[in-house]
């Protein structure tokens, strides 16, 4: 062992760790169970304070660095991306659609990352244009590791099925270049130790072979000529498991760790040349040479970093530093036309199909053959030369942060409490007791539900609070399967409660609860109450959404055309929200808004989200009139009024928070709960609050205001709540279906003439006769128009009067509710 001190690092908490370099090795990436990424100095010691990112909601499970840039995986299904020197993110590579992410690898020249998840196909992704993406398919069990060829033309996966594939990944369309089989072990549980180790096989420098730790317990070279093994590093002192394995960046040395410590061998002669002991009751499972300095880290089950400065001693080769009498080149690997390395029947004998020089051969059972390295031979060129080699340096495309899915109305855990759902029928809330969850429902008219409270050992992490019950959803955990949960008001006992279980690799993603109002009390569910019990929704990781009926009957799934983002349920529909392909690289969601009937699943409306660029869905909600509403982060809320036509809605910009009064001199923002025909229910957030925290915040009324532009103190107003009514009978009116009209409408539109009489009577007298005609034509009931016509008179506008006049005959002669009716069928 070297005579250098470690340094030590308590990262992060219990459970496998992850470690990275920055490609300058001047910083150090470590992440682990407890969500963060931490960024350290590489020059400084163990008293630092590393730089955070804190973005990821669940574990890290891979972290991998570009040339500007590096990335992490999570749990929570997201890749995330970040400048090299920042911890706040930049915006999201991809989603593991629901699956776990377990591996990220970025090639050498920076230019492409390799993302395995739980899912079991491979995603090959392009930095500068995401939407650019190739599928790797030949694992039968997710791919654990992956690692790049040093030309970037190959790529290697280590998967939970014990095979290690090698992809050609040179041309557009990736290829199966060989499977090999009985090297690594097959380990398929994720909560296995063996799971933790890192399986990663390791190409030399070179690039003529790589190695990798096996199933019984050895580390072995493969040789890229022949795919087979052609020599074993072996010693005695090495005892159980290889953990993990890292080559120094001139290729010279091996790190290896198990149980018996930290091995650095010399990859000429396979010989233990330096050793660090172990660490009591911890696993390596990351090692890292740096890039550039004579330093060795790894991050174990503990969450410890360890920095080993100066492992190699001065009397020997340098570890990063590559020497100059002979050459040892990285040949890129071109695709081959035929099976067979070299064709027999080759223009020339001295080279390939394509005119480039033939593989070299190297005999890797010849201890002596890379002993001239110890010379310039591994002398590379420096970086920057390669990437400017054709004089041109290619900008990476900064990617637009995909918003994750998300339940509307719930909110994250803040001192092991959350809310799973908070809307205009209730609130559900949850409390972490660490080893099971308590989960409170209550209701804001308690006269017409009975709350109820009850433990929760599934530890439910979504929840809708519907019209007719309360939906509950939760992911496998142990040996339990995931499944969702319906709770029926008015019958809280069993018979009414029933589960609906899902497969062990289907994951719940988004729940809504839908169906009719009540007419009378749920508090104990009547023989006369013959409406149901609504209509359940379920989106999983399987690009599909699925409906139930109250009582637990599937009636049908049905197939979504992108990323699953939130959706709500009403009496008669669900809105589902997707993703359209990708965000954009100009900032856009690019969010799709769909409405499926409940009766006949047929699509109601078909909707691009209005959501302007750099903005992101912030809350999705049904109003007291039953139209789709939505709230971005910029403060707007939109309403979709004629939503029953279909295929003819679209949205109506009906608040912007932005320009309230009471905005003025006040740092905050709004929470919205509900929306009815005048106000918007919400609760405050003061400062930067994201989310309402506990004790529950009373909710707040603010009024609706179309954002119209008009500065008239007299007109502005008038104008402005006559096209938020006309818009609110529009909802009434097509509701009616055979029906011409009713009380309530009438009343409405008699109210709203009276406010059009005033704008007529303001525009005689300030002689904006067009303006007093076009408003004579939007009167609804024709006692109006003779009272316009009085207006008129009184101003002495004879000509007006006359035409009022002429208007209100066509009136009389053209049933208005009957052509209204006709309209409506269309």
């Amino acid at each position: 062992m070297s005579s250098s001190k470690v340094l030590q690092n308590s990262a992060h908490g219990p459970g496998t760790t992850y470690l990275a370099f920055s490609r300058d090795g001047s910083l150090a990436y470590t992440g682990g169970n407890d969500t963060l990424v931490r960024v350290w100095n590489t020059k400084e010691g163990a008293d630092q304070e590393p730089g955070i990112a804190v973005e990821a909601g669940e574990s890290i499970t891979a972290i991998a660095v570009g040339e500007d840039c590096w990335l992490s995986g999570s749990e929570d299904t997201e890749v995330r991306r970040y400048l090299k020197d920042e911890t706040v993110m930049e915006g999201l590579v991809t989603s593991g659609n629901g699956a776990a992410i377990r591996s990220l690898a970025i090639d050498p020249k920076g230019k492409r990352v390799a993302v395995s998840s739980e899912e079991l196909d491979v995603k090959l992704i392009d930095l500068e244009d995401p939407l650019k993406i190739s599928l790797l398919s030949g694992h039968i069990k997710c791919v654990r590791r992956i690692t790049w060829h040093p030309s970037g033309s190959l790529l290697t996966t280590s998967g939970a099925d014990g095979k290690v594939i090698v992809w050609d990944v040179s041309e557009d369309e990736p290829k199966q270049e060989k499977i090999i089989e009985g090297v690594i072990p097959a380990v398929s549980d994720p909560e296995s130790p063996e799971f933790a180790h890192d399986c990663s096989v390791i190409w030399h420098t070179s690039g003529q072979y790589f190695y990798a730790a096996t199933r019984t317990h050895e580390i072995v070279t493969i040789s890229r000529s022949t795919w087979a093994k052609s020599s074993t590093f072996s010693d005695d002192s090495m005892l159980g498991d290889v953990t993990a394995l890292a080559l120094s960046a001139n290729g010279l040395y091996l790190a290896s760790s198990s149980q018996a410590g930290i091995f650095i061998w010399s990859t000429q002669n396979r010989r233990v040349l330096y050793k660090h002991p172990p660490s009591p009751n911890a696993t390596v499972t990351q090692l890292a040479w740096s890039p550039t300095q004579n330093l060795l880290a790894w991050t174990d089950s503990e969450g410890i970093l360890t920095r080993w400065p100066q492992p190699i001693p001065p009397s020997a080769p340098d570890p990063v530093k590559r020497s100059g009498a002979t050459s040892v080149t990285t040949v890129p690997m071109q695709r081959k036309a035929a099976p067979s390395l070299f064709d027999d029947d080759a223009v020339d004998d001295n080279k390939g199909k394509d005119g480039a020089e033939p593989e070299p051969e190297v005999d890797l059972d010849n201890d002596d053959w890379i002993l001239d390295d110890i010379g310039d031979g591994l002398q590379d060129e420096p970086e920057e030369q390669r990437s400017r080699k054709d004089g041109l340096v290619k900008e990476m495309v900064s990617v637009t942060k995909a918003q994750p899915a998300f339940q509307p109305g719930s909110t994250p855990w803040t001192n092991k409490k959350r809310y799973l759902d908070y809307n205009m029928i209730g609130v559900i809330e949850a409390t972490d007791q660490d080893t099971h969850h308590i989960v409170n429902v209550e209701f804001h008219d308690k006269t017409a539900r009975k709350g109820m409270h009850f433990t929760d050992h599934f530890k439910y992490d979504l929840a809708s609070l519907g019209e007719r019950g309360a939906l509950f959803a939760c992911p496998s955990e142990n040996d339990h399967l995931g499944h969702v949960v319906y709770k029926p008001y008015g019958t809280w006992a069993s018979q009414g409660e029933w589960t609906y279980e899902l497969p062990k690799d289907v994951r719940a993603i988004g729940v809504s609860a839908g169906g009719p109002r009540a007419t009378k009390s749920q508090r104990v569910m009547s023989d006369g109450e013959l409406q149901g019990y609504g209509n359940v929704v379920v989106a999983t990781n399987q690009h599909e959404i699925t409906f139930l009926t109250g009582s637990g009957i599937e009636r049908i799934s049905i197939g979504l055309d992108g990323d699953f983002v939130t959706m709500v349920a009403g009496t008669e529909f669900v809105f589902v929200v997707t993703r359209d392909g990708a965000t954009t690289i100009d900032g856009s969601q690019n969010l799709l808004g769909t409405m499926w009937e409940f009766d006949e699943f047929s699509v109601l409306q078909k909707q691009k989200l209005p959501i302007p660029k750099g903005s992101t869905l912030k809350w999705i909600g049904i109003t007291q009139e039953g139209a789709p509403a939505i709230y971005d982060s910029k403060g707007v809320l939109y309403t979709m009024p004629r939503f029953r036509i279909p295929l003819r809605a679209s949205w109506v910009r009906s608040l912007d928070t932005n320009t309230l009064e009471r905005r003025e001199g006040k740092d905050e923002s709004y929470w919205p709960v509900g929306v009815t025909a005048d106000s918007i229910m919400c609760l405050i957030l003061k400062g930067r609050q994201e989310y309402p925290g506990f004790p529950r915040p009373l909710i707040q009324e603010l009024p609706l205001r179309y954002p119209f532009r008009r500065k008239d103190p007299k007109e502005g107003p008038l104008e402005e709540h006559i096209a938020r009514e006309s818009m609110l009978l529009n909802i009434k009116r097509d509701a009616l279906g055979d029906d011409l009209t009713s009380d309530e409408i009438s009343r409405r539109e008699l109210a709203l003439d009276k406010e059009l009489i005033q704008l007529i009577q303001h525009a005689c007298k300030n002689d904006k006769l067009p303006r007093a005609l076009e408003l004579t034509g939007m009167l609804h009931h024709i006692p109006s128009f003779d009272m316009a016509i009085k207006v008129a008179g009184f101003y002495h506008l004879v000509g007006l009067r006359e035409k009022m006049e002429a208007l209100k005959e066509d009136r009389m002669s053209d049933d208005r509710l009957e052509g209204a009716r006709e309209k409506r069928k269309r």
